[in-house]
């Protein structure tokens, strides 16, 4: 499947003004570097993952065991320019979920973030120009990767309490999505 990220992205809708900026951002960053899905772009880089959430509104997290935060899916692209392959990648060497509804391919939420300087890493300060999806999965079972202390089904609520505040905007996403088809559910 072909995937071109500034055609999404010129077609995507944003939820609020945060993430219309993240947007622009995006978008400026893809314009102005050629490297940018490859980590040796210093400056930053596109990486991609998803929000995996089952079909009774519960959504799978992973506590990171380099970063010791619950986090999406997500990583890389490691020179990848589909997004979208890497979400699923990433999904899948995280989760060990290969099954799952991708919604069109999507994108779900845009994101941009600092990460810090890691001096063990020589790396400096750089962004990270997340591209985000939701998969939805009617099977709720997963596998830990040796990259997570813990992987975790737990309500939007939940997920909120534990989530850093750059999933927050999802999480809102998908809730508001969840409940619009379980009113659609109601009503039929």
């Amino acid at each position: 499947m072909e995937f071109n990220l500034k055609k999404e992205l010129l077609n995507y809708t944003p939820y609020n003004k945060e993430e219309q900026e993240y947007v622009k951002r995006t978008i400026d960053f893809l314009d102005n570097n050629t490297n940018c899905y490859s980590r040796t772009n210093l400056a930053g880089h596109v990486n991609a993952g998803a929000l995996v959430m089952a079909e009774d509104g519960s959504v799978l997290l992973n506590h990171h065991k380099i970063l010791d935060k619950w986090l999406l899916f997500a990583g890389h692209s490691d020179g990848d320019t589909n997004s979208l392959n890497v979400a699923k990648r990433e999904v899948m060497e995280e989760s060990g979920i290969t099954e799952y509804n991708d919604l069109g391919g999507k994108i779900f939420d845009v994101d941009v973030h600092l990460i810090p300087e890691n001096k063990e890493k020589n790396e400096p300060a750089h962004y990270h120009y997340d591209i985000r999806f939701l998969f939805i999965v009617k099977n709720k079972d997963f596998k830990i990767s040796s990259e997570s202390l813990e992987v975790k089904w737990m309500s939007i609520d939940e997920a909120k309490q534990v989530g850093y505040s750059s999933i927050t905007r999802v999480l809102d996403k998908a809730n508001k999505m969840y409940l619009n088809m379980q009113n659609k559910n109601k009503n039929k």
